[in-house]
């Protein structure tokens, strides 16, 4: 198998632009790592990169799943795993872009939590919990059955509470006393751009604002027009819950933005936090962020 080249870390550094570089460099093709792009209908408040954006590049794992769908690690695996053997059957170096570190993380690493498998059956039923009770009493089943895996989840992610609770019900064994450790999968070479904390701030403000202006109020209410709403797993997405949230208490835009705005900024710092611990990840000055040096570094 070819190592695999990884772009990753925060958001709004410019990962795919220097992925499509990379890519358009060795001929091949960018598997997204992000956990909203594979959403469909899900464009503006999620930065999707256009057709411009992508300069005639194939693009996987993007636009894959209707919005009204759950969409767990392991269906990210099954599906990506297909596509990058198909990559290298073709002799191609795959080039791997994206921010949701633990999908980066799964295609490395043997992260099967006991080889669970998923379940759609238990899936559905506890998305029907969580439809007709809430995220609080998904989230309190949890905690009656794995208190530990609970602490570390927040009540909103309930695309993993439904997961460790798939998990418990098909294994009988909490995720928590599960541990599979880290065995490698396939070699790679993982990229970020380090920007100066204050100035990809101020980047992720000029992309929110930016996002608004695009339209991203009626792209949410487009979506709660077709019957997503907040129950729905995309809808835990920062913009998007935030907006939903605003539309219903009734807050104006700007009220909108600033929190978008703080919550994206959080959401990069723990992004950074989570990349810093990824073994051998290479960390780039913006002016050294190119495909020469990726692909330098990326070949020693």
């Amino acid at each position: 198998m070819n190592k695999l080249l990884i772009i990753c870390g925060a958001t709004c550094t410019g990962k795919t632009s220097l992925a499509v570089d990379c890519a358009l460099k060795l001929n091949t093709d960018v598997v997204s790592a992000d956990s909203q792009l594979i959403y469909r209908n899900l464009n503006i408040g999620t930065a999707k990169p256009t057709v411009a954006e992508m300069r005639g590049v194939k693009h996987h794992m993007i636009d894959i799943v209707s919005p009204d769908k759950n969409f767990s690690v392991s269906d990210y695996v099954r599906l990506s795993e297909a596509v990058i053997d198909k990559i290298d059957s073709e002799n191609k170096i795959p080039v791997v872009c994206g921010g949701t570190g633990f999908y980066i993380k799964s295609l490395i690493y043997d992260l099967s939590y006991g080889h669970t498998p998923a379940d759609e059956g238990i899936r559905q039923k506890y998305a029907e919990i969580l439809n007709e009770k809430g995220k609080e009493y998904l989230y309190n089943l949890l905690k009656k059955c794995d208190n530990e895996t609970a602490a570390k989840l927040h009540i909103n992610d309930t695309k993993r509470v439904i997961r460790a609770l798939e998990i418990y019900e098909i294994s009988g064994k909490r995720k928590s006393d599960i541990h599979d450790g880290f065995k490698l999968k396939r070699t790679y070479s993982a990229f970020a751009i380090d920007y100066p904390r204050e100035q990809l701030y101020g980047m992720i403000d000029k992309r929110v604002d930016l996002m608004f202006d695009k339209g991203l109020v009626d792209e949410v209410e487009n979506l709660l027009r077709d019957g997503i709403n907040e129950n729905n797993q995309c809808m835990q997405a920062i913009g998007y819950k935030e907006v939903l949230f605003c539309l219903k208490n009734g807050d104006n835009q700007n009220t909108m933005r600033d929190i978008i705005k703080q919550n994206t900024r959080h959401y990069a710092k723990r992004q950074i936090t989570f990349f810093k611990k990824l073994d051998g990840i290479i960390w780039l000055k913006p002016e050294e962020a190119n495909c020469e040096t990726v692909l330098e570094l990326y070949n020693e």
